[in-house]
């Protein structure tokens, strides 16, 4: 997995990019400061973000993932993902 950061007024915007022997898929993802505040955590944006696509990658495969979505959208779907990212 590679993730490019780039910081945005109010934020990050990543670009995540997945690698596996059949194929890569592309994916931009937005984060505000706000949602990293609120996590309280002691890891880096760009770890939080690499956490994320793990927790995602456990659940579906790296084509089922959105291509541009901000990092909130996980937990509409996958209500424990707060939790996991706060506890990687």
């Amino acid at each position: 997995m590679k993730i490019q950061e780039n910081k945005t007024s109010g934020g990050w915007k990543f670009d995540v990019e997945i690698i596996d022997q059949d194929s890569k898929t592309n994916h931009t993802i937005t984060m505000s400061e706000d949602f990293y505040n609120s996590l309280n955590t002691v890891v880096s944006p760009k770890e939080v973000v690499e956490e994320s696509f793990n927790f995602l990658l456990k659940r579906e495969s790296k084509e089922q993932i959105l291509s541009t979505f901000d990092i909130t959208l996980i937990s509409k779907y996958f209500p424990e993902y707060i939790q996991y990212v706060k506890n990687p």
